[in-house]
């Protein structure tokens, strides 16, 4: 159960998509999603508007301190959750508000990978069982075939033949999380939507299921939407960055851009705050007051008004749209983005 897992096999077959490129995959557009809670049925927002582009074969990651809307923007682009309002296009085409039939044919094209392996993998159900499920409703290919699929896809995730008729409970953690990623990419989606997918894991094995990521991105040519608290792995993964915080984004760019030199205070609290200090960043510490406030009846002023230490009065009176402040990089913070694009 502890062994050490094997090197991805290069012999396991997949489609060879062509390079990344600048079309997006992934279009959101004005997304909101509402929830009424309690016996006044007040409206908790979960996301506010959001409006994101996915590039073709490349990674985008959404950070934010939890409660910031990441996970419900993830179940809206797989279809788990729909949206109040707004749209999800794939290669053009809406996806959000389909029907149970039509979202059949777009879960192949959009597959998730869960941040506990432990309860998104049935404990009844082996290996080969789990990793050939979607291989049967979504490709209805024939026993046989699956049988060797799923032998290839877990070379292809660096497990073997030994993990085959394993259950859930026999394995590691990180064992248990290729076996989730196995599942996921059966299909061959265009884009692996990853909630987390390192969080529950040790230290040791994170950079293990990171590397497996890059590797497979690399063979296969998908797109990943990568949420992560982690901005040391976010670092390792991503190509564009987009902060998000009650259910908004607060800033958007270029990963390295985002990284180094972050415009929104918000993005400075969490980069000021990382415990590994290799960003290239200035360490001044910037601190936000308090915790992230409640969702529910959100005023119409900065969503870090009552935290940030370099609020204005004209921060109270609207919600800054984000503006651009270099080159395919937003932010919307009026205070920052004058020194932020003299930078």
């Amino acid at each position: 159960m502890s062994a050490q897992p094997t090197t991805p096999s290069t012999t396991a077959s997949s489609t060879v998509t062509p390079p990344p490129g600048d079309d997006p995959v992934l279009a959101i557009e004005g997304l909101t999603k509402h929830y009424a809670v309690g016996a006044r049925r007040e409206q908790l927002i979960a996301l506010d508007g959001v409006s994101l582009s996915v590039q073709r074969g490349r990674t985008t990651a959404l950070v934010g301190e939890s409660g910031s809307g990441k996970s419900t923007l993830a179940r809206c682009l797989t279809g788990l959750v729909q949206p109040t309002s707004g749209t999800v296009l794939l290669n053009g085409e809406k996806i959000s508000g389909l029907g149970a039939v039509a979202m059949s044919r777009i879960y192949r094209d959009v597959q998730m990978v869960f941040q506990d392996p432990n309860s998104s993998l049935n404990p009844r159900r082996s290996v080969q069982q789990t990793v050939a499920e979607p291989l049967k409703r979504h490709l209805n290919t024939p026993a046989k075939q699956r049988r060797e699929r799923v032998r290839e896809l877990l070379h292809l995730v660096g497990l073997d033949d030994r993990h085959l008729d394993r259950l859930p409970h026999e394995l590691s953690g990180g064992q248990r999380q290729r076996v989730g990623i196995a599942r996921a990419i059966a299909v061959e989606p265009q884009v692996l939507v990853l909630d987390e997918p390192t969080s529950s894991l040790d230290v040791s094995v994170r950079g293990q299921v990171l590397d497996l990521l890059l590797e497979l991105q690399q063979r296969m040519g998908m797109t990943y939407v990568f949420i992560s608290h982690d901005l040391h792995a976010v670092r390792r993964v991503a190509d564009r960055v987009s902060v998000m915080y009650l259910g908004a984004v607060v800033e958007e760019g270029p990963a390295t851009t985002v990284l180094t030199a972050p415009a929104h205070p918000y993005t400075r609290a969490l980069m000021s705050a990382a415990p590994v200090p290799e960003y290239g960043i200035q360490r001044q510490r910037l601190r936000l007051r308090g915790e992230i406030p409640s969702p529910i009846g959100l005023r119409r002023e900065c969503r870090l008004a009552g935290r940030c230490p370099m609020v204005r009065d004209s921060c109270r009176t609207a919600q800054p749209p984000l503006t651009a402040i270099g080159p395919h990089h937003t932010s919307a913070c009026p205070v920052t983005a004058p020194s932020a694009s003299a930078a």
